[in-house]
């Protein structure tokens, strides 16, 4: 196949790059330039996407003997990724960045991209496997053998038509350590580059100044369950379901016990404090449903609400219609309660270790 390879400079889609050529496809690398920052350099291991990212992506493509290219998608970046990650925490949601650059950038602008240009299929080196056991043999989208590094969760929102058009090499990999000694055999120069984290495009790893730099400030009151103020804070974007730290009160519970962020509402300005009981739920609601295969009510999956987080036993009690009538809303009911659920995070459920929708939280019902 012609591959167009998405080389961010680290040690992961470098390899994937190498076992793509290596596996007889025309490859061509491509690295996707998503800071408008031209300057932007890396500190310590945190960000992506540098000048010195693209310097180690050009040598490692000329390691391997593929051309290779850099396309600004920044503009795309910030548009549908920086912009998303703002107007979400404004509206008191809690987004994963991560989540739309996959969708809306490495699987949705990339692939457009790809497509145009005759390319049949992209490769990355996300931790992921495909494999042909899908309804009637359609490709599906499986966790790593690497648990670890599992990237499955933030892949799922590509859905079933783009996954028929991408390479995931490093899926069967069990180690990470694995991949970096397979790139040190083949002579490349990121073996031992330290991984990227955190949110790439706040580079100092400050998410809260990130948000009130571009936020501003607007503030409000911060409040207990039955309505009484407990202390002010700058905005509430500065706030998420869960947190437990930072919440800008002085006086402790009547019982000790420590407090958490149970609800944000932006119109009033309020955040509201309790105990963590509050935050506790059983069952979930969701909307922007992508399905990899049809829904039945009642059947047995998990259900996982964050990248790195487990997944939970659950069962189907609401699921979109195949005609879409029913405004694709999917409820899920837990085996067991879990905490700090937020609108905005991603829903995703799974048969054993194939993925089999995506969706966007809405409330815990």
């Amino acid at each position: 196949m012609k591959v167009l390879a998405a080389m961010s400079g680290g040690v992961d889609s470098a390899v994937a790059a190498a076992r793509a050529a290596e596996a007889g496809h025309e490859v061509v690398g491509v690295h996707m330039a998503l800071s408008k920052n031209r300057d932007q350099t890396r500190t310590g291991s945190r960000g992506c996407c540098t000048v010195e990212d693209a310097s180690d992506a050009r040598r490692a493509a000329e390691k391997i003997g593929i051309p290779y290219y850099v396309w600004d998608l920044s503009d795309d970046f910030h548009d549908l990724v920086v912009e998303d990650f703002l107007s979400e925490y404004a509206a008191g949601r809690t987004p994963n960045p991560c989540v739309r650059c996959n969708e809306r950038i490495k699987f949705a602008a990339l692939l457009e991209r790809a497509t145009l240009l005759g390319f049949d299929a992209v490769c990355t080196g996300h931790y992921a496997s495909i494999r042909a056991d899908g309804p009637q043999g359609t490709p599906s989208l499986h966790r790593s053998r690497n648990m670890d590094k599992d990237q499955s969760y933030v892949l799922a929102v590509m859905g079933p038509e783009a996954v028929g058009r991408s390479l995931f090499p490093l899926g069967e990999y069990a180690t990470k350590d694995e991949v970096r000694a397979e790139a040190r055999t083949r002579g490349l120069g990121v073996s031992t580059k330290p991984d990227s984290y955190d949110i790439c495009f706040v580079a100092d790893g400050d998410t809260r100044g990130f948000l009130e730099r571009n936020l501003g400030e607007s503030p409000g009151e911060v409040v207990d369950e039955t309505g009484e103020v407990l202390g002010t804070h700058r905005g509430t974007h500065g706030f998420t379901i869960g947190q437990r730290r930072g919440l800008g009160i002085q006086q402790p519970a009547p019982d000790g016990a420590p407090r958490y962020v149970v609800d944000i509402d932006p119109t009033s300005r309020q955040v509201v404090i309790g105990a963590a009981e509050l935050l506790s739920t059983r069952e979930l609601v969701a909307t922007d449903v992508i399905s990899f295969e049809p829904l039945e009510v009642g059947r047995e999956v998990h259900a996982q609400i964050r990248a790195h987080g487990e997944a939970t036993p659950a069962r189907i009690l609401e699921a979109p219609a195949t005609d879409g009538t029913d405004g694709s809303v999917l409820r899920v009911e837990l085996s067991t309660p879990i905490r700090g659920v937020a609108p905005g995070q991603t829903l995703v459920l799974y048969d054993a270790d194939r993925v089999l929708a995506a969706a966007t939280l809405e409330r815990r019902a």
